[in-house]
């Protein structure tokens, strides 16, 4: 049987580069989505004709409801493995005092709440402390957890921040139970989360002159699941191009 890796966020982006090259290297593949059905559908075929098994289900990972609905269909689909918490939101760039309540609320409930979510029900399902035969998880956080997004979105830093502290916790806490937790930390990578515009104004001035891939993103989190990594728990992996 093959390894089953949940992708949260896995229509488009950095989720969807994932989900394909995750099922070009052997894994059955569930990826969550949130509204754009055609592209996730899309992305399911992709897996099935790198000869895997696929399957989309629609969610909001800020809703509890959705999360569990989301981890009964993969009950279904077969035995979890490996969870990649790819979901995010930034909002509308701006200084700190013009963000609104909305926003700020949108990416605690997203970026932070969703993966406290998905976290915990992922552990019962990998823990052998729960009878289950381990696995990994990794959770996309941001160089932005260091920088502080100054100017732009202070908030989304803070959330990734928190993300950081759940992966160093966890990593501790389920280290005995053969579940490994890592992060990768992205900086800017070409896709949609960005407001239009903002990669072609800040890559010149980034150490390498571009931006990076969500290919590249996804090499480094199938690095962090595969068996390369037994060894390797409480990481953050920085895929930036040195900055």
């Amino acid at each position: 049987m093959k390894d089953i890796v949940l992708i949260t966020g896995g229509g488009r982006g950095i989720g969807a580069a994932t989900a394909r090259l995750a099922a070009s290297r052997g894994y059955d593949v569930v990826i969550n989505f949130k509204s754009n059905a055609e592209a996730a559908v899309q992305v399911v075929r992709d897996i099935e004709k790198a000869g895997s098994r696929g399957l989309a289900v629609q969610g909001d990972m800020a809703k509890e409801e959705d999360v569990a609905r989301m981890f009964a269909a993969v009950d279904t689909f077969g035995p979890l493995t490996h969870l990649v918490y790819n979901s995010g939101v930034t909002g509308k760039n701006s200084r700190f005092e013009a963000v609104s309540t909305q926003t700020l609320r949108d990416n605690v409930d997203i970026n932070l709440m969703g993966a406290f979510f998905c976290a915990r029900a992922a552990i019962p399902r990998l823990s052998t402390k729960h009878g289950k035969r381990g696995g990994s998880m990794v959770f996309l956080s941001s160089v932005q957890s260091r920088l502080g997004a100054p100017g732009e979105y202070v908030w989304y830093a803070a959330t990734k921040s928190g993300v950081d502290g759940l992966v160093t916790g966890l990593s501790k806490e389920l280290a005995g139970e053969g579940i490994r937790v890592n992060a990768v930390a992205p900086g800017p990578i070409d896709t949609e989360i960005h407001e239009p515009g903002r990669l072609q104004r800040i890559a010149p001035q980034l150490p390498t002159g571009r931006v990076g891939t969500p290919d590249e993103v996804a090499a480094a989190i199938l690095f962090l699941i595969s068996d390369a990594a037994s060894y390797t728990s409480g990481t953050y992996l920085t895929v930036s191009g040195a900055r």
